[in-house]
């Protein structure tokens, strides 16, 4: 029963450890393609330094987590306790890296917030001068993600973009392309830059952008409290059966001394 039980473990352990192992695969094709990207994505990347070093954080997990799950698979498999021993400290390490992810943003929160963006975008984005960082930026990510803006198309109306464009509503890179599989054209770009609602894109895109990555982010952090859970049970498990096999001769022992004096009892007159 108890050899069930730990094979059980080690297969679920295995089960969510290749999870991990796509998860970390999966970043770090995001990663690299965010760096090799034809488009203008990388520019984007390359001119912004918080979107580079984003970057390569996210290099960094996706080798982080593949190597984990590389290890715990490994390890889990072939019960070897060096590889399980390392799958630990990796668990250690990523913990380390959350927590300083999670100072650096409660540190820098007032420039991660829809008023910092909004405040940035009516103050310098300019629409067509692709001299500049900030407009290269955002028409990419506005063409990327198929929004508008950072709360919706509103935020141009009292901007840079509307003093140097009067005439137009709402930039180019808002306006939606034709649904066609390879056809990148644009809908009807003169009624989308004349404000018609049914040719732009309508939604902010701090919600699309966090809605692109919230999925991900909520997939791995149920891995990671799935694999510490199981990693907890087994431990506990393990601490169970060391101590029922420690305890077992001492016990038998103790029942024998036991049923021996009882039975010379019983013997005498």
């Amino acid at each position: 029963m108890e050899g069930d039980c730990l094979s059980c473990i080690k297969y679920l352990m295995f089960v969510f450890n290749f999870l991990i192992f796509l998860g970390g695969s999966f970043l770090l094709g995001v990663g690299v393609w965010m760096l090799v990207d034809p488009t203008d994505f990388r520019e984007i990347v390359a001119a912004n330094p918080l979107l580079f070093t984003g970057v390569y954080i996210i290099l960094a997990m996706g080798g982080m987590l593949f190597l984990l799950g590389f290890l715990g698979c490994c390890g889990a498999l072939r019960e070897n306790k060096c590889l399980l021993l390392f799958f630990f400290m990796f668990i250690l390490v990523i913990f380390l890296a959350e927590l300083a992810t999670a100072i650096l943003a409660f540190i820098f929160r007032e420039h991660l917030t829809k008023e910092y963006f909004t405040k940035e975008l009516r103050k310098h984005y300019q629409g067509y001068n692709t001299s500049d960082v900030l407009t290269t930026t955002w028409n990419a990510i506005m063409k990327t993600f198929d929004c508008c803006g950072v709360n919706s198309p509103e935020d141009f109306e009292e901007s840079l973009f509307h003093v140097l464009n009067p005439s137009q509503v709402v930039p180019e890179a808002c306006c939606r392309k034709n649904s066609h599989l390879g056809d990148v054209s644009f809908s009807n770009k003169d009624e989308c830059l004349s404000g018609n609602m049914l040719y732009r894109n309508n939604k902010g895109c701090y919600s699309s952008v966090v809605d692109y990555f919230e999925m991900y982010i909520y997939i791995a952090g149920a891995l990671a409290i799935v694999v510490l859970t199981i990693e907890r049970a087994k431990e506990a498990l393990d601490r169970g059966v060391a101590c029922h096999l420690s305890f077992s001769p001492y016990i038998l022992n103790l029942w024998r001394k036991l049923y021996i004096r009882v039975k010379n009892y019983r013997k005498l007159p």
